[in-house]
């Protein structure tokens, strides 16, 4: 029994339960704080609201945890702003005030420079320049929608506006994302995001299993109307499936790239009608999130830009 009544067994599953969502919330911070040692921060900030809150019934753990590391970077910017201050980007993160020792996912981690390059690779010098001249609830905004798929819903209540508000800073922001200079290193990672979609697509057309899996970040959530997927074996399945039923519809669809609310994307037409959606983000060159959308309400709410 540790100090404060919490059992050690008990602290190690939730620190293994963290452990799983680490690397996915360093990206989302590093992309929000464009810094590695202030994402170490924003990530193990969210380590200690996660041990002294009662998580038992959160049935989307990684969800619950963006939406903390996106409260923790969203002060952090206000903070910046007000001070006018330049992040600084340190080969390796300080332990931050009050770790707790004992615990795995308390003690932090030597940076990874291998990491570090995977990170700066997927985020893009010219993206970070440009983030840095939104307001903190734009970049927000943002980040979790266009990078990494999160509901404006669940964005509305990180920044606390209502969801269409939400839809609204993330648009300004991604006008002036895309209004920037596209440097080559970031055309080149755009280029490479095109040939994952394809060949995401490729393999759900011809219902091959191990070609997904190829393509797919073990930890890939796929999001439809009908419910969350999580795992790359179960989104792979379903892909299969989803490929083999599109060939047998009437008229034959046709997919085409797209720009989906930003992202890269897919989009199925039937009879020229966009049928359905496919709106991608990525981690380290593979697919971990799809967001997958039929309905026709929804369908017409997409930013969609055909490329």
């Amino acid at each position: 029994m540790s100090a404060d009544g919490t059992g050690t067994d008990d602290s190690d599953f939730l620190a293994r339960r963290f452990e799983a969502h680490r690397g996915h919330l360093r990206a989302v911070a590093h992309r929000m704080l464009g810094s590695t040692a202030e994402a170490e921060d924003a990530v193990q900030e969210a380590w200690f609201r996660m041990s002294r809150s009662d998580t038992s019934r959160v049935d989307n753990l990684g969800g619950w945890l963006t939406t903390v590391v996106g409260r923790v970077c969203l002060d952090m910017l206000r903070s910046r702003k007000s001070r006018a201050e330049e992040p600084l980007d340190t080969a390796a993160a300080a332990p931050p005030a009050g770790s707790a020792e004992g615990s795995a996912a308390a003690v932090p981690r030597p940076v990874d420079p291998e990491q570090d390059a995977l990170l700066a690779d997927s985020v893009g010098v010219a993206l970070l320049v440009v983030l840095d001249t939104l307001t903190p609830a734009e970049r927000l905004a943002f980040v979790l929608h266009d990078l990494f798929g999160v509901p404006y819903e669940e964005v509305a209540a990180v920044v606390d506006r209502t969801p269409a508000a939400a839809r609204q800073l993330a648009s300004r922001a991604r006008r002036r994302v895309q209004g920037a200079e596209v440097p080559a290193h970031d055309r080149a990672l755009r280029r490479r995001q095109w040939e994952v979609v394809d060949a995401f697509l490729a393999a759900a057309r011809e219902g091959d299993f191990e070609g997904l899996l190829d393509v797919l970040d073990p930890d890939v959530i796929a999001r439809s109307e009908a419910g969350v997927t999580t795992g790359a074996a179960a989104v792979a399945r379903g892909a299969s499936t989803f490929g083999s039923a599109a060939l047998g519809a009437r008229p034959a669809p046709v997919a085409r790239h797209a720009l989906v609310d930003g992202a890269p994307g897919s989009v199925v037409l039937v009879g020229g009608r966009v049928e359905r959606a496919l709106r991608f983000a990525f981690v380290r060159d593979r697919i971990a999130v799809i967001d997958i959308v039929t309905d026709p309400e929804r369908v017409a709410g997409l930013d969609i830009e055909s490329v």
